[in-house]
C-alpha cells in the first residue's frame, strides 16, 4: 500500500548533568539567572514523528514514504532510512537551516532543561500532498508538524477523498478549536495518548461519543496498562506486550502507531492490530532511542506467537522476507 507519513523529523541531543539542578537555582535571584551545565554525556538520537512511525512500518514489510521539511545536516539520516527501507523521495532539503533538534539535558533526578528548534519543519506546509512523487497515496498519517502543514494535509485528504489518521499529539495546544475538530471531522482514525486525549476533549469540547461519530475507530495509548480501541459502540482493552527489560520510552508510542497500522491496513481484525502495535512498542521500549531496535519479520512473528495466537494470519508478514 502507498502510505504517505508526515509529521517532525529531528535529531534528539540528550545530555546527563552529574549533578541536580536545584543545587544552582538561586530563587532570589531569577531575573538574572546565567547558568551552564557541564555534562558528562551526550547522544545523539534519530527522531521526528514522521520517521519513527514510517521506520516500524519498514520493519513490517511495508515501504512508506515520508513527506517532510529537512535541514542540510539530513544527508546522513536520509542513508539510514533508505537503508531501512523508507522512501525518502519526498523529504525536502531546506537550504541554509538545520534540521529540527530536541535539546534535553538531564539531572540525578530525571528534571530536565530543554529546548526545541524548529528549523527547516517550520516549511513543512510548502508541500502539498497533491505534488508527491510516486502519485496520490492510499493512506496518509498526519503527525505533529508545523500546525499550517497539518491543516493544509487534513483539507487536502479531504478533497482528494484520501483517507487519514489523525494525531494531533503535542501540537494540540498550538491550534486552535476549529482547527482541531476539522481534523477529527475529516479522519478515518485519531491516535492520542490518555493525557492528549484530554487536551483535545477540552480544546475541542467533543465527548468520546461525538468523536466515535465523526470517525471509524480511534486509539487511545495508556503506557504501561496498554491501550483502548474505540470502535463506535465496541472498546477493546489491548493489555501492554511482555517486555524483557525496560531501557527508554522514547517513540514507543510512535513504534505502536507503526504496528497497529501494519495489520489495520492488511485489514486484520482490532485485537491482533492491537497486539501488533503493543509488541511494536514493546521492542522500542527495550532500546535506547526511537530507532535503535531492529528485528525481522520472521522475529517478530515468532514473538508474537509466543503470547497470542493468530491463526496463522501473519504468515503473510513474511512474505518476501529477506532481512
Amino acid at each position: 500500500m502507498n502510505i504517505a507519513c508526515t509529521g517532525s523529523v529531528a535529531y534528539d541531543y540528550l545530555m546527563s548533568f552529574p549533578g541536580y539542578f536545584r543545587d544552582y537555582i538561586l530563587l532570589d535571584h531569577l531575573e538574572s539567572i546565567s547558568l551552564s551545565f557541564l555534562v558528562d554525556s551526550m547522544v545523539k538520537q534519530r527522531g521526528g514523528t514522521a520517521p519513527n512511525i514510517a521506520y516500524t512500518l519498514a520493519l513490517l514489510g511495508e515501504r512508506p514514504r515520508l513527506v517532510a521539511t529537512v535541514g542540510e545536516d539530513f544527508a546522513e539520516y536520509r542513508t539510514w532510512l533508505e537503508s531501512k527501507g523508507v522512501d525518502t523521495s519526498n523529504v525536502r532539503v531546506i537550504q541554509g537551516e538545520y534540521t529540527a533538534s530536541f535539546f534535553a539535558n538531564t539531572d540525578r533526578s530525571n528534571s530536565q532543561i530543554a529546548s526545541f528548534y524548529t528549523g527547516a519543519m517550520a516549511h513543512a506546509a510548502e508541500i502539498s500532498l497533491r505534488e508527491l512523487q510516486g502519485g496520490q497515496p492510499d493512506f496518509v498519517v498526519i503527525s505533529p508538524n508545523d500546525p499550517k502543514a497539518m491543516v493544509r494535509y487534513v483539507r487536502e485528504c479531504r478533497e482528494m477523498g484520501v483517507p487519514y489518521l489523525y494525531d494531533p499529539s503535542q501540537q494540540i495546544v498550538r491550534m486552535s478549536r476549529e482547527e482541531l475538530r476539522e481534523g477529527v471531522d475529516g479522519a478515518e482514525a485519531v491516535f492520542l495518548n490518555a493525557y492528549e486525549f484530554e487536551l483535545l476533549r477540552t480544546h475541542t469540547g467533543l465527548s468520546v461519543e461525538e468523536i466515535l461519530e465523526k470517525v471509524k475507530f480511534m486509539v487511545v495509548t495508556l503506557g504501561n496498562q496498554g491501550a483502548r480501541i474505540y470502535v463506535k459502540d465496541r472498546l477493546y482493552q489491548i493489555p501492554p506486550f511482555p517486555e524483557e527489560k525496560i531501557v527508554e520510552p522514547t517513540g514507543v508510542g510512535d513504534a505502536f502507531r507503526g504496528g497497529f497500522l501494519a495489520g489495520y491496513l492488511r485489514g486484520w481484525d482490532w485485537e491482533i492490530c492491537g497486539r501488533m502495535g503493543a509488541l511494536a512498542a514493546t521492542f522500542c521500549l527495550e532500546h535506547k532511542g526511537p530507532q535503535n531496535h531492529s528485528y525481522t519479520r520472521e522475529e517478530f512473528v515468532a514473538r508474537y506467537r509466543r503470547h497470542y495466537d493468530d491463526g496463522g494470519l501473519l504468515d503473510a508478514l513474511l512474505v518476501g522476507q529477506t532481512n
